[in-house]
């Protein structure tokens, strides 16, 4: 019960973020579509099928304790720790991309320079900045929330080393599972919102 209820309050927190992105796009369409020009939707979709992926092997090592094949287990959540590992450091090449050419949340947004056939400076029109604010505040929450989710895995991982689940007992290992399925299921809603319309 106390999972759910704090699930809740995830999906309450992004809730809020996704009407302000919805009210931001209704006064300034124009202005969204042209800002999301520079994300780059191969990065954005790679992310999504890794963390597709990663809510697969999160399944399948429920699946494999609740039969009590720990190795299963192990290999699985290994996998999906290496999973987000690899949406981070996608993460961290876009972030650093747009930094480099001044693309910042808020006061310090101050485009320049050329990449990727995009004039970056091109960019720098009102309310262009509230755009990659939203970009920011969204994907870098959901990030920190991914990162939660390593930390998490990386304890049950150690645990399972241990022999702690069995058939018997695997709650700690379905409720980080429901935990990263939210995850997984809030980037669906992002992915799309912000790289592709």
């Amino acid at each position: 019960m106390g999972m759910w209820l704090f699930l809740i309050t995830e999906i309450l927190l992004f809730s809020g973020m996704f009407v302000a992105y919805t009210v931001y796009r209704v006064w300034h369409p124009e202005v969204f579509d042209m800002s999301a020009e520079l994300l780059d939707w191969r990065l954005g979709g790679l992310n999504t099928l890794v963390l597709l992926a990663s809510s697969l092997t999160v399944a399948l090592s429920i699946h494999y304790i609740q039969n009590d094949n720990r190795k299963g287990l192990l290999i699985n959540l290994i996998i999906t720790l290496v999973c987000a590992g690899i949406f981070m450091t996608v993460k961290y090449f876009e972030y650093t991309g747009k930094f480099a050419h001044g693309v910042f949340p808020g006061a310090n947004f101050a485009p320049h320079g050329v990449a990727n056939g995009h004039d970056y400076a091109a960019f720098n029109v009102p309310y262009a900045a509230q755009f990659f604010s939203i970009y920011f505040v969204m994907t870098g929450i959901h990030g920190v929330h991914v990162l939660v989710g390593m930390g998490v895995f990386t304890w049950i991982i150690i645990r399972a080393r241990k022999g702690h689940f069995s058939s018997e007992y695997y709650t700690p290992v379905e409720l980080t599972g429901l935990y990263w399925h939210l995850v997984d299921i809030i980037w669906i809603f992002l992915f799309p919102l912000l790289y592709l319309i």
